[in-house]
C-alpha cells in the first residue's frame, strides 16, 4: 500500500516531452541555462545583477487516468466552445500542466523581447510530485549545495475562487503561506488465521475495523493558527450582514468560529484540524481463509502547530487498543509559515491585483501537499498560489474524471506571472 506507483510511471512519455520543449520554447532554450536532474529540470535565467533569486515552480507528472467515464478522452487535451466559454479538457490541466505551460509561456513572450529580470530567475519543473518528490529535492539540494537562497519561490496551491466565504462575494486569491504535513499512517493487526468456517469472536479484520470507528469517532481538536486568524480578518472586512461583525473580531470569538468553520463544508472542516482518511484496506488473500494480518492506511494532513508525533499520539489514544500496531509512512511535518505581508507578499499581491483588480488576497493554509515544502530550508518566503480561476465543479475534478480549464483563465495565469517576473 503506497502512493501512485513509480514504476507504472510512463516514462517514454515523458521521453517525448523534454524532447518537444525546445522546439516549443527556442527563445528560452537559447537563453536560459537548463540542467537535469533525473527528469527534473532546473533553467536559469541570469539577472542583469547580483540578488537572491526568484523561483517559480510546477510539476508536469499528473495521476493516473482511463478514459472510462471522461466526457473527452484525458490525454487528448480537447479544446470546446467559443469565446470565454472555450474549456480545455484533460488530465493535468490545472494540477499542474497549466501552470508549467503558463510559466513557459510567460518567459518565452518576455526573451522574445528582450527583457531581461535584475535578478536571477529559476524554473523548477518536477517529475513526481504525485509520487515521491524526489526530482524537487535534488533541485532545492543542488541550490542550497551553490549556497543559493532564493527570495521568493512561487507553487502550485491556492487559486483564484468565489463563493468560498459566507458574506463575500468578491473573487478571492487564495494565497498558501504554509501547507500542513502528510503522513500515511498504517494501522495493523496480526494475529494467528485459520479456516474462515470457525472464526474467533473478534478477528484481525473486526479488530481493524473497531480501531478505525473508534478513529473516526474522535476527530482532531479544532483550532484557529494565526494565519487562520488572518485569513478570516481579510475577508471579513470584505463580509456582509452580521457575519461581518463576527469575523472582523474573530481573534475574541474563537470558539463561535471554530464551531462554524467545523459545520460549513468539507474544505472549512479541513482548514482547523488535523484530518484522517481511511483510503486502503489489506486483509486475507483467499475468501475462505482468516487474515494474518489486516491493515489500513491512514492519509493524515497534520495542521500547521501540530506534529507527526502529537497525530501519532492522538491516533493510539482515539484507537485504544495496544494490539493495533500504529507506525508513520512517509512522515513529513507541517511547513514553516511564510510571511503575509513585506516586500515578496507584496509583489506577489500585486501581480495578482494587476489580473484581478477586484480580487481580495488573503493568505491561508494550504490543505494539500506540494513540492514546495522541499525549499523551506533555503527560502523564508514560499508560496503556494495556482493564478487561475476555478470554479467548485473545476477544484472538484483534480485527481477525478473531467478535469478542465478554461482557456481564458489560462492565458490571464500567463498574465500573473508575466507582471511577477517583470517585478524580478
Amino acid at each position: 500500500m503506497s502512493r501512485n506507483a513509480v514504476e507504472e510511471t510512463d516514462w517514454p512519455s515523458f521521453d517525448r516531452f523534454l524532447e518537444t520543449l525546445p522546439a516549443l520554447y527556442p527563445a528560452l532554450h537559447e537563453t536560459l541555462d537548463v540542467e537535469r536532474h533525473g527528469y527534473s529540470l532546473l533553467y536559469r535565467w541570469r539577472g542583469r545583477e547580483q540578488g537572491a533569486p526568484t523561483v517559480l515552480m510546477a510539476h508536469y507528472d499528473v495521476v493516473p487516468a482511463t478514459d472510462e467515464g471522461w466526457t473527452h478522452p484525458p490525454f487528448s487535451a480537447e479544446v470546446t466552445g467559443s469565446g470565454e466559454h472555450r474549456l480545455l479538457w484533460g488530465r493535468g490541466a490545472i494540477d499542474d500542466k497549466g501552470a508549467v505551460v503558463a510559466i513557459l509561456e510567460a518567459v518565452e513572450a518576455l526573451v522574445r523581447e528582450g527583457f531581461q529580470p535584475a535578478a536571477d530567475v529559476y524554473l523548477s519543473l518536477g517529475h513526481d510530485e504525485e509520487t515521491v518528490g524526489s526530482g524537487a529535492q535534488a533541485v532545492a539540494a543542488a541550490l542550497a549545495g551553490r549556497g543559493i537562497r532564493p527570495a521568493l519561490v512561487l507553487d502550485e496551491g491556492g487559486a483564484v475562487v468565489e463563493r468560498i466565504f459566507p458574506g463575500v462575494t468578491a473573487p478571492i486569491a487564495v494565497v498558501g503561506v504554509s501547507e500542513k504535513g502528510i503522513t500515511s499512517v498504517r494501522l495493523s493487526v496480526e494475529q494467528d488465521g485459520g479456516h474462515a468456517s470457525t472464526p474467533p469472536a473478534m478477528t484481525a479484520t473486526v479488530r481493524l475495523a473497531r480501531a478505525i470507528t473508534r478513529l473516526n469517532a474522535r476527530p482532531f481538536p479544532a483550532r484557529l493558527s494565526e494565519t487562520n486568524l488572518r485569513m478570516v480578518e481579510t475577508l471579513g472586512a470584505h463580509a456582509t450582514g452580521p457575519l461581518r461583525t463576527v469575523f472582523t473580531r474573530a481573534r475574541r470569538l474563537q470558539p463561535v468560529l471554530r464551531a462554524v468553520f467545523g459545520r460549513l463544508s468539507d474544505e472549512t472542516r479541513a482548514i482547523v484540524r488535523t484530518t484522517t482518511a481511511v483510503t486502503q484496506l489489506r486483509g486475507s488473500m483467499a475468501a475462505n481463509a482468516l487474515p494474518e494480518t489486516a491493515e489500513a492506511i491512514v492519509n493524515t494532513r497534520i495542521a500547521v502547530g501540530s506534529s507527526v508525533a502529537e497525530t501519532l499520539d492522538h491516533l493510539r489514544r482515539a484507537i485504544r487498543d495496544d494490539a493495533v500496531r500504529v507506525e508513520a509512512v512517509d512522515a513529513s511535518e507541517p511547513s514553516p509559515v511564510s510571511p503575509s505581508d513585506g516586500p515578496h507578499w507584496d509583489r506577489l499581491a500585486a501581480a495578482i491585483g494587476e489580473v484581478h483588480p477586484r480580487a481580495i488576497v488573503t493568505p491561508y493554509i494550504m490543505l494539500g501537499a506540494s513540492d514546495s515544502r522541499h525549499f523551506t530550508g533555503i527560502c523564508e518566503a514560499v508560496y503556494r498560489f495556482t493564478p487561475f480561476e476555478l470554479s467548485a465543479s473545476q477544484r472538484g475534478a483534480l485527481h477525478a474524471r473531467d478535469e478542465h480549464i478554461h482557456v481564458a483563465t489560462w492565458f490571464r495565469g500567463i498574465d500573473v506571472y508575466t507582471h511577477l517576473l517583470r517585478a524580478s
